[in-house]
C-alpha cells in the first residue's frame, strides 16, 4: 500500500480510504467490523465517515455508521492505527411547505459556531475517541453547482452563514485538541481558494483536503480544482469513483443484482442516463479487452492520478472489498489510458 501526504504537514494516509456509508443499512455492525478488520490488515490506515450516515439518510438510521466505527475503535489498539475522518452536515435545500430538510439533525443543520460545535461533541461521543483526525465540511452552506449539477447558477440566499465565519468555528475545535487537520468537501474552486485566503490573512486553520467526486464518469474536479490540489497542496479525497458501483459494469442492459444498491433503494439519476450507460459500456469494454476487471481499472484510474491524495472505496462484501483493494496493485497500460481518454472526449462529464 502507498502512503501519501494529507496536506503540507499531516499524517501520511493510504491511498486508497475506506469509505463507510453502507455500515449501518447496507451491512450490520459485524460485517463492518470484518471489513474494518481486512483492509487494516492489508495496509488501509484511513476510514471517512459522516455523521448522517448511513445513506441514503433517513431519521431512523442517521448517525449509525459513526455509532459502529466507535465500537470498532474502542477495541484495544484500533485507535491508534486508525486515521479517522468524519463530517459536519451542512444546511441543504429548503422546504417551504414543511419542517427543514433533515430536521432530525439539529432541528436543521447549519455551520454556524453553535451547531459545529454540537456535531462535533456528538461524533466524538459516537466515535468513542477524543480527536477527529480530519473533520470535513459535508457541503458548503452556499447554494453551489454540486450532486450532479454542472453549471453554476448564481443564487444567493442573504442568510448564509460565511465561509470564515466555519472557519473560525473550526479552529476553536482544533484548539481544543478535538480535532487536528480540516478539510471541505463538495466544494468549488472559489470556495477552496476563499478558506486559503482566509487561513493565511486571519490565522484560521488550513484546509488539507477537499472531498469531491471524481471517477471516469466525471472528471470535473481536473477543470478547476486539479491545479489548486497540486500548487496548494490541498489534494483530493475522491468519492464515488465507480460512479455509485455503475463502472463495475454490473449494471449494463438494466440488470440489477441483488444486495445492489440500485435494488435496495431505486433509480441513481447522478450516474445514469444514455450518455451514462454508453460511457459505462465503453469503459467495461476497454477493461475486458485488456483482460482487466472494469472495476479495478476505474479505481487504479483515480488513485495514480497525480492530485489524488486518497481514493475512497466502499464494498457492502468481503470479496468486493479485497477486489477493490487489490486495484491499488495495478498499473494501467498505455493503451489502456490512451482509450479511456478517448472515452471522456466522446462523453464529456456525463455524470457531473
Amino acid at each position: 500500500m502507498e502512503y501519501r501526504r494529507l496536506g503540507r504537514a499531516g499524517p501520511r494516509v493510504s491511498a486508497l480510504c475506506l469509505g463507510t456509508m453502507t455500515w449501518g443499512r447496507q451491512n450490520t455492525r459485524a460485517e463492518a467490523h470484518a471489513q474494518l478488520d481486512f483492509a487494516f490488515d492489508r495496509g488501509v490506515n484511513f476510514l471517512d465517515t459522516a455523521e448522517m450516515y448511513p445513506a441514503p439518510p433517513t431519521a431512523e438510521t442517521v448517525h449509525r455508521t459513526e455509532e459502529i466505527i466507535g465500537s470498532w475503535l474502542a477495541r484495544p489498539g484500533n485507535r491508534d492505527r486508525a486515521i479517522v475522518a468524519t463530517k459536519v452536515t451542512g444546511r441543504t435545500v429548503e422546504n417551504p411547505s414543511g419542517p427543514p430538510a433533515f430536521s432530525w439533525i439539529r432541528g436543521g443543520p447549519r455551520l454556524d459556531a453553535a451547531h459545529i460545535a454540537a456535531a462535533l461533541d456528538a461524533s466524538l461521543a459516537r466515535l468513542r475517541t477524543d480527536r477527529i483526525d480530519l473533520y470535513q465540511v459535508h457541503w458548503p452552506e452556499r447554494r453551489v453547482n454540486n450532486f450532479g449539477a454542472l453549471g453554476y447558477r448564481h443564487a444567493p440566499r442573504g442568510d448564509d452563514i460565511a465561509l470564515e465565519d466555519t472557519l473560525a468555528a473550526l479552529a476553536r475545535a482544533v484548539e481544543a485538541g478535538k480535532v487536528r487537520h480540516v478539510g471541505l468537501s463538495n466544494e468549488t474552486p472559489w470556495g477552496v481558494m476563499r478558506c486559503l485566503a482566509a487561513a493565511e490573512g486571519g490565522g484560521l486553520p488550513r484546509v488539507v483536503s477537499i472531498q469531491n467526486p471524481y471517477s471516469l464518469l466525471n472528471r470535473s474536479f481536473e477543470v478547476g480544482l486539479a491545479e489548486i490540489a497540486h500548487r496548494e497542496d490541498v489534494g483530493l479525497l475522491a468519492y464515488s469513483p465507480l460512479g455509485g458501483g455503475v463502472l463495475s459494469g454490473k449494471y449494463l442492459g438494466g440488470a440489477r443484482p441483488p444486495g445492489s444498491r440500485l435494488a435496495a433503494f431505486g433509480g441513481m439519476k447522478r450516474y445514469s442516463g444514455p450518455r451514462a450507460d454508453a460511457a459505462t459500456a465503453a469503459c467495461v469494454e476497454t477493461a475486458r479487452e485488456a483482460g482487466l476487471d472494469p472495476a479495478q481499472m476505474a479505481l487504479a484510474f483515480v488513485t495514480t492520478r497525480p492530485f489524488v491524495t486518497s481514493n475512497i472505496i466502499g464494498a457492502t462484501t468481503l470479496a468486493q472489498l479485497e477486489a477493490n483493494l487489490a486495484s491499488a496493485d495495478l498499473t494501467l497500460p498505455p493503451d489502456v489510458e490512451e482509450r479511456l481518454e478517448a472515452i471522456h472526449e466522446r462523453y464529456v462529464y456525463p455524470c457531473p
